[in-house]
Parts: structure tokens; sequence; C-alpha cells
């Protein structure tokens, strides 16, 4: 997640141009990755899917030349399935006021199948994950198992709550997180990217490591000021009912309790605010 247009100077970027290259760039990491013929449709503003073909293409790269924000939305080509998804979500940084929100972020989301975890490898799961966050100014970021899709229909995301709570490396993700989430982190992951101002506030890569003992764990110093946190040689699920309780995930969230975003959301029908309290905490309480 990173600052709309943001730099490494903290000065917010021209837009156009430059959200335009970059988001080329993360389009031909994902391509790469799952294939030419993976992604076949796209969503416009209204909800209507349409073939990702070159006047599709057209549209985006106009969608992402827009000055204030942009939404792009990829899906695989068939509709029967939704095994590949890549989101980009670029929101200014000012609110109503004028005035910059540092809650306010952009977003990038990858789907990609367990089937292709499994026929690939964790191995280029993560070379995949490192090269997208090559060409990205974030502040934070996450990669592991996660249910996805159909969470706003009833019911659904209190069911996903109380098997992801059986079942703690499993996330549940909110997407409206980035209207609030800021420099903040969402939780502990697989692969967990971190990025400034936390990492500088850890004392850095180095600072980071010192406090990570879990076999298995490595800290990878990305440039110097960004690093990520690798749990392990595959995702785990855990099972709380089988005494698998992820303790590397628990050491990490221990470590970055103070800068995860732990903020209640308004209860729903489809889950109390206690389920949510125990959802974000399931790996520190």
């Amino acid at each position: 997640r990173t600052p709309d247009g943001q730099r490494n100077n903290g000065q917010l970027a021209q837009p156009s141009a430059a959200r335009s290259l970059l988001i080329l760039t993360r389009n031909a990491v994902v391509l790469r990755a799952v294939g030419p013929s993976s992604l076949g449709r796209y969503v416009d503003l209204e909800g209507e899917f349409h073939k990702l073909d070159v006047p599709g293409w057209e549209l985006i790269r106009r969608e992402m030349s827009a000055e204030d924000w942009a939404v792009v939305r990829l899906y695989d080509a068939g509709p029967a399935e939704y095994r590949y998804r890549f989101e980009y979500h670029g929101r200014q940084r000012a609110g109503l006021s004028g005035n910059p929100s540092a809650a306010v972020v952009s977003e990038v989301k990858g789907w990609l199948p367990t089937e292709w975890l499994e026929a690939q490898g964790p191995a280029r799961v993560r070379e995949w994950a490192l090269d997208l966050a090559a060409s990205l100014p974030f502040c934070s970021g996450q990669v592991g198992l996660s249910i996805n899709g159909g969470l706003d229909l009833a019911g659904v995301k209190r069911e996903a709550l109380q098997r992801c709570l059986r079942h703690p490396g499993i996330d549940v993700p909110d997407e409206s997180i980035g209207g609030r989430l800021g420099t903040r982190l969402w939780g502990v992951s697989w692969l967990t990217f971190v990025g400034q101002p936390v990492l500088g506030e850890l004392g850095g890569v180095n600072g980071l490591k010192a406090r990570l003992h879990a076999p298995g764990v490595s800290v990878q110093d990305l440039d110097g000021a960004r690093a990520v946190v690798t749990l392990g040689e595959w995702p785990e699920a855990g099972n709380v009912d089988a005494g698998q309780v992820l303790p590397a995930y628990r050491e990490l969230a221990r470590v970055l309790e103070p800068w995860l975003y732990q903020e209640p959301q308004t209860a729903g029908p489809s889950f109390s605010l206690q389920q949510q309290r125990d959802w974000a905490r399931r790996f520190l309480d």
C-alpha cells in the first residue's frame, strides 16, 4: 500500500505520466507471472464486465492518466471462475477539505489460485511478489493465503471470520481499508513488506532482524529503506484446534503491534465488533 503518488522525498508526484508508467509496469509483472491469456476481462465503473482487448487496454491507459483518481480491475478471461485478479485503486491524499489525509493510501492487489502456488512453488510466488514490489513506493504490503470474493453477501463474512479464527494464517481482506490505513500495517502474513516510516522506527533492517528469532524466518533488505519478512518456506493456514498456532506469525505480530491497524469498524449484519476485534488480535491474544 502506498501514499498516492508519493516518492521517497515525501513529495507528491505529478499525476498522469508517472502513475500511468507505474501501473503498466505492474501489469507487465502480473502477466509475466500468470501468462497473457489469464487476464481477459476488465470491470468498468458501473460494474459491467468487458473484454480486455486492444481498445480495453487503451481505456485502462486513459483511466490511469486521470489527474484525480483511478480504479483498474482486471479479471481472468473466463466468467465461470475467479482465479486471477489484479486491482489498482489510486487515490489522492487530499480529502474533501483539500488538505492531505494521512489515512488515505493507494492500493495494488493481486489474486493467484492455490493451484498456481502448488504448481509453481512458493519460491516462484515470492519472486513474483518481489518483482512487483520493486516498482512500488510502498509503505506496507503482504502476500499469503486469503479468502477472496463474495464477502459483501449476507452471512459470508461472518462465516469467513469463524473459519479464519480457526485458521489464522488465512486473511480476510477489507475492501475499504485504503481510506483508513495510512502508513500502518494491515497485518502479518507469509510475506510482510515493511516500508517507511515503520521500518525506520524499528531501527531499520538490522533493528527488525534483531527482534525476530523464530526458526525459518528471514528478513531481506530491499533498498535500505524497505524490507520483506518471510515466515518459512510455504504460507501456512494454521489450525488452533490442532495446536498449530503459527509461532513465527505471532512473534512478528508482537514486534509490529504498535503499528498494526486495529481500529474497529462499524458492526454489521455479517459480523460483530467482538468478532472483528478477535480477528485483528488473533496473533496477539
